[in-house]
């Protein structure tokens, strides 16, 4: 969810390969804190990162804008401070245990890259499960859950067998495609290359195939990492 990138092909997907949606696994993807990089260190994983240069920050600023308005879509960059990505993720593990998985993606996408508003907060993280009529405390404090942390370090192990290196990345069988421009492609593979032409609007994200890893950090014109 961190990534700008990630969230142009959630978009994609949804609005171009509905139909391919439900049979995706959803994998989080985020940079561990402190905490969760030692534990996943302590499980024999590690995490990809590689600090981003000024050129490319300023590149990156002008080119999601750029794909952005080719989709017709309005942005509002995010200002983070001190962010802590355990708190919108493991939100939304348990968002998932709660049956609303796909509701709590597409409210922290909406609300970070449309709203410009810093989903490493708390209180917007509370705000986010209350609009879907869930506990906002549990989501709020989920980052603060031992069982969640756990299952944060295995999802990050998972994606890290997989060789995931940024986002948005897919992965079908031994393929792996990175990057928003590689989304037709993947979706060519799964279903031939009739799959390639868009597809009727998903209605929403169901939980769970092939995987998608939806956050992450900033990189490349078509994928962050």
């Amino acid at each position: 969810m961190r990534s700008p990138y990630s969230w142009l092909a959630y978009r994609d997907l949804l609005d171009r390969y509905g139909d391919l949606v439900g049979r995706l696994e959803w994998r989080p993807f985020f940079e561990p804190d402190e905490q969760s990089a030692k534990a996943l260190a302590e499980a024999g994983g590690s995490f990809p990162y590689v600090a981003m240069s000024r050129a490319k920050h300023l590149y990156i600023l002008q080119d999601v804008r750029r794909l952005a308005g080719e989709r017709g879509l309005t942005m509002a960059w995010p200002i983070d401070h001190e962010p802590c990505w355990e708190v919108p993720h493991l939100a939304y593990l348990a968002a998932l245990d709660a049956g609303r998985g796909a509701e709590f993606v597409a409210a922290a996408y909406r609300a970070r890259w449309e709203e410009g508003r810093d989903i490493c907060d708390r209180s917007v993280i509370a705000e986010l499960a209350a609009g879907l009529g869930l506990p906002g405390g549990r989501l709020a404090s989920a980052a603060d859950d031992p069982q969640l942390r756990a299952r944060g370090v295995q999802a990050l192990l998972a994606v890290d067998r997989d060789g995931v290196f940024g986002v948005p990345f897919f992965v079908d069988r031994y393929d792996k495609y990175w990057g928003v421009d590689r989304l037709p492609a993947f979706a060519a593979a799964l279903d031939g290359a009739a799959a390639a032409a868009p597809r009727q609007p998903a209605a929403a994200l169901p939980e769970a195939g092939p995987t998608a890893a939806p956050g992450g950090d900033l990189g490349h014109a078509g994928g962050c990492g």
